[in-house]
């Protein structure tokens, strides 16, 4: 039975409504002539507190508010990859068909095609039990098998099933004896995370290209890690390299927020890119959701947790999925804009006080899990925050540094000298890198920690002495010192910086980023020996081979090998040192 109240106030996106008695907590309704879409997220006897997705422009008081009774939820099924959604999952497409290039108020499109054909096979027979996460057929989607899956809170026994042909998402595959109707889709409350049968502890890389992040900051495959950084620092470059060379097999990206500028660049690049695994179009494998800043603060607020339910829908399909919030900062501001709506106590800088335990909610739905038919997959959530002036100590990205396992401090100063992932190396840390250790070593190299363990000391020496070179010049330094700081300029610039647009230096395996680290170290071993028996700085520094290991980075990855088996040669040899 349909609750309808009517309008009794309206403040912005906030719409307070009476005559609602009998609503529940999050059921969608529609608010006014226009049926525009809103989310009741606040109850009070009979009145109810609504937050609309859409523009309020327009509305008056004592217009009808109706709830749907049923709380805001996704549709999950084939047609969601290379797909375009906004902040609700309305295909961005379909609705500019619908409405031109602006949206209509009220606009209704069906998240998923109705009219596409797909080649389903079924997987189960008449007679079979299901129950949750079970696979009851397959659909090829570009280079992906997609496993049409028992809803979580769906079980029985398999009474009838379609042949194996072309259909359209409506079609009732599979029907079980109680009756139920299941269909190449079912629909998922946003707000309630899918369940899992155990989750697991994060044992494996989520290696990203990037030597900086999988050498001294890993993530691991189903962690969570924080991207904060000041305007024009690379946070959405960043996000889009890990996309592209992730060794994750779904990508979600959720644009929350955002310059409409900076989005367009998303949604005009993306479709362009080449995915290094297939040599087919990134979209194949990407979903997109695109909230602008200047769309509807209400719709920011449910993004990401549209992202997250789809990026969870892949995961239980036994996939691993990474998914870019970019900025959970701007998503932020829209709880704290709807807060100050509502007339709730704010914390600190305004933000309402269970902004901390919200954010909370969001990161713990990632994680690598075992998922209810018995595969091992994982979410990783890699989350942007963008703090007004690089101001670190602001409430969003403390509170997230508080929850996620990696912390990628981006730096404008570094961005500025062009020195790009702009990544601080000195404020950033994984809380990962123990736990991987021994992937490391029975993958990579048995001593990759210890090698890893000495780069990361070397960085520190130089980034100190830098500083005593400011004050008192490079002259007041001793030869030994002198060596500190060129060997740290070596690791800072060939192996710490890389060029995106660079085909080969763009992505670096493990396996080059270890070879490129054993001949700095080696180096730096080398000339240190040199000094020892009597050699200066400057003899050391016209040796060839350092131009050699510079060069490194550029050396594709099949004829790396070669090429460091000859400057390791090079290297043993030491350096010839003057009588």
């Amino acid at each position: 039975m349909a609750i309808e109240g009517k309008i009794q106030r309206i403040s912005g996106p906030a719409v307070i409504a009476e005559g609602m008695m009998g609503a529940r907590m999050f059921d969608i309704v529609r608010v006014g002539k226009e049926n525009l879409i809103g989310e009741i997220i606040r109850l009070d006897g009979e009145t109810a507190f609504v937050q609309v997705y859409e523009d309020t422009a327009g509305l008056s008081v004592g217009e009808p508010v109706i709830s749907t009774g049923l709380p805001l939820a996704v549709e999950m099924g084939p047609g969601m990859l290379n797909g375009i959604f906004d902040g609700i999952q309305r295909p961005l497409d379909k609705i500019r068909e619908a409405s031109g290039t602006y949206i209509d108020r009220g606009i209704t499109v069906n998240s998923l095609a109705r009219d596409k054909r797909w080649a389903f096979t079924p997987t189960v027979k008449p007679g079979a039990k299901v129950s949750g996460g079970t696979v009851i057929g397959t659909v090829p989607e570009y280079q992906f098998t997609h496993k049409i899956l028992v809803p979580p809170t769906v079980s029985g026994t398999v009474k009838s099933v379609v042949a194996a042909g072309d259909y359209t998402i409506d079609t009732v595959l599979v029907t079980l004896e109680d009756g139920t109707e299941l269909k190449m889709f079912h629909p998922w409350p946003v707000r309630q995370p899918r369940p899992v049968a155990k989750k697991l502890d994060p044992v494996t890389p989520f290696l990203t290209g990037m030597r900086i992040l999988d050498v001294l900051f890993p993530l691991t495959m189903g962690g969570t890690a924080a991207i904060p950084g000041p305007f024009g620092s690379g946070k959405t470059v960043t996000q889009q390299s890990i996309a592209k060379f992730g060794n994750a097999d779904i990508v979600v990206y959720v644009g929350c927020g955002e310059r409409g500028n900076e989005m367009t660049d998303v949604l005009v690049e993306f479709p362009e890119l080449v995915d290094p695994k297939s040599g087919d179009p990134l979209m194949q494998r990407t979903v997109l959701i695109a909230n602008t800043s200047n769309m509807p603060v209400a719709a920011r607020e449910a993004s990401i947790y549209t992202g997250i339910t789809l990026a969870e829908y892949f995961r239980d399909q036994g996939y691993s999925v990474s998914i870019m919030a970019d900025s959970t900062s701007r998503w932020a501001e829209a709880l704290r804009e709807i807060s100050s709506r509502l007339e709730e106590m704010p914390a600190e800088e305004g933000y309402p006080p269970y902004l901390a335990s919200r954010l909370a909610a969001f990161y713990e739905r990632g994680g690598r899990v075992t998922t209810l038919a018995g595969d091992e997959a994982a979410v990783s959530i890699i989350g942007a925050v963008s703090p007004a002036g690089g101001d670190f100590s602001e409430p969003v990205t403390q509170a997230t540094l508080r929850i996620t396992g990696c912390f990628w401090a981006l730096d404008a100063s570094l961005a500025r000298r062009r020195h790009f992932p702009a990544i601080n190396w000195n404020r950033s840390y994984s809380l990962f890198t123990p736990i991987i250790e021994d992937w490391y070593r029975a993958n990579v190299a048995q001593d990759y920690p210890e090698l890893r363990d000495r780069a990361v000391t070397l960085l520190q020496q130089e980034s100190d002495l830098q500083e005593v070179v400011q004050l008192v010049g490079p002259d007041a330094l001793q030869d030994q010192e002198r060596l500190v700081i060129e060997a740290g300029r070596v690791l800072r610039q060939d192996f710490l910086q890389q060029n995106g647009y660079d085909p080969v230096d763009a992505s670096c395996s493990m396996k080059k980023a270890y070879g490129m680290l054993t001949m700095m170290l080696r180096f730096y071993e080398q000339a240190k020996a040199a000094l020892d028996a009597g050699g200066t700085v400057d003899e050391i520094l016209k040796n060839p081979v350092i131009e050699k290991i510079q060069r490194a980075r550029y050396v594709a990855e099949d004829k790396f090998p070669a090429y460091q088996g000859d400057v390791m040669a090079e290297l043993d040899k030491g350096f010839a040192v003057a009588a």
